[in-house]
């Protein structure tokens, strides 16, 4: 229901019709609305299943990173939610402590695989928002501006809009894991005392 019509249709309410039963049927289930889209995340997360702890780590964060792109694809209305979702279930922050531990057999420092798994995290997580629902999808109340004005006005953004659309995902995906990992590959090897200090910016 919820990749027919959007997140912002779905309802209890619509549900139990969709079942053949009142709503109070489905909250007998679920306390809640909040509940039950807590179970469906929870439904959908496990697709997204962590490599065997074996192997190089490397390969297997690429396999991983690349596993959640793909259930970002199958559900991409759902994941809407799920990018921004807490995962505080059982079945969640198990699904976060196996994704940690692939990190940390890449990067020992636990401070620092704690940095890169918030790094991976949010290349991932961004690239599979844009592509399911990003920019291209996002809604402005101002009219388009029309190619020829994008040609004459904006060069350099002419020149580099056949490379954003769908066909040059993959490639564009594939370029910045494997720009990640190299960096992190190299920095697999060094001691916590080697690892770039954090830059701290003033409030504003």
């Amino acid at each position: 229901m919820i990749e027919q019509d959007g997140l912002a249709a779905f309802s209890v309410r619509g549900l139990g019709a969709a079942l053949g039963c009142e709503p109070m049927s489905v909250y007998h289930y679920f306390p809640s609305k909040g509940h039950l889209l807590d179970a469906l995340i929870d439904h959908v997360i496990v697709e997204f299943a962590t490599p065997p702890p074996a192997g190089d780590p490397i390969a297997r964060l690429r396999q991983m990173m690349y596993s959640f792109r793909a259930l970002a694809h199958r559900h991409p209305k759902l994941f809407q939610l799920l990018a921004t979702h807490r995962l505080n279930t059982p079945t969640g922050v198990r699904v976060i402590d196996e994704v940690m531990e692939l990190v940390q057999d890449a990067v020992p420092d636990v401070r620092e695989a704690a940095q890169w798994f918030r790094v991976l995290s949010y290349y991932v997580t961004g690239a599979a928002l844009d592509e399911t629902a990003g920019y291209a999808k996002g809604p402005s109340a101002a009219e388009p501006v029309s190619d020829a004005d994008i040609a004459e006005h904006c060069p350099h953004l002419a020149a580099a809009a056949p490379y954003f659309k769908e066909q040059w995902w993959d490639s564009t995906f594939e370029l910045g894991i494997e720009t990640l990992l190299e960096v992190l590959r190299a920095r697999g090897g060094e001691s916590a005392s080697a690892a770039p200090k954090p830059v701290i910016r003033p409030k504003r």
